[in-house]
């Protein structure tokens, strides 16, 4: 009988390379996650997004600039961004490639004109320094002159032209459509911004953060009653979420 003379074979030589594999795989996994939560925000379009359970009470509305009746039995919580295409779609319409019609006038003349809903306006610039400086003068024409607030924001999106800090949207073009709007005085409102920016800065931010809290990620977004309206919803869906509140 022969004795086998063959060295047992050493596993542990696999530990190593196995270890590293695994710790590769478990590093990648957490990278995904990571990038998934820290994703950038996009303008919201038409899509849908994961549901998130919202309530309009649970929402800061005071301080924020709105129209309609203050004590309205509902509320909309709209957070956009003065650069957003797809926010343009929704309040005054005319993007090209974006085929919705515009909601607001129709919400305005049939909610909000007769009493039954208030629109509040939320801030969540994301698209550019012009972004930043057109709701940087929304709050300061919202603290002056608040009877003018819509006519003044209508009139930034109909002028709004290229996304982001190409073209209309700083402080030099929206100091140019100001003077173009009768009541409204642009050297006081230059000076109001200057003096507040810090402040507004505050406020702006924690309207993004609270916004991004609630699942929005990007403009538009809307929350009334329960419903979270995560893009540029055509009016049904907005009429249909109003109306559910009014039985």
């Amino acid at each position: 009988m022969t004795e086998n003379t063959t060295a047992p074979f050493d596993y542990s030589k696999l530990f190593v390379p196995a270890a590293i594999v695994i710790a590769g795989i478990i590093i990648g996994i957490f990278a995904m996650i990571g990038l998934s939560k820290f994703a950038p925000a996009t303008a919201g379009g038409t899509g849908t997004q994961p549901t998130v359970a919202v309530n309009i009470n649970d929402v800061k509305t005071d301080g924020d600039p709105f129209i309609g009746n203050a004590n309205a039995p509902v509320t909309i919580a709209y957070w956009s961004d003065y650069q957003c295409p797809f926010c343009k779609a929704v309040e005054v319409g005319g993007v090209n490639g974006i085929n919705i019609g515009a909601s607001m006038p129709t919400l305005i003349k049939d909610y909000v004109n007769t009493g039954k809903l208030k629109i509040v306006f939320k801030d969540y610039p994301f698209l550019g320094n012009d972004s930043t400086t057109a709701a940087l003068y929304e709050h300061a024409i919202w603290k002056l002159y608040p009877s003018k607030f819509y006519q003044w924001r209508e009139a930034m999106f109909k002028a709004q032209d290229a996304e982001g800090d190409t073209g209309f949207g700083n402080a030099s073009t929206i100091d140019t459509l100001i003077k173009t709007i009768a009541g409204l005085d642009d050297a006081k409102i230059k000076a109001d911004v200057a003096a507040n920016t810090a402040e507004y800065q505050k406020q702006i931010d924690a309207d993004r953060a609270e916004g991004t809290a609630f699942g929005i990620t990007g403009t538009p977004g809307f929350i009334t009653g329960t419903t979270l309206i995560p893009g540029a919803a055509e009016l049904a869906t907005f009429t249909a979420a109003i109306d559910a509140q009014l039985k």
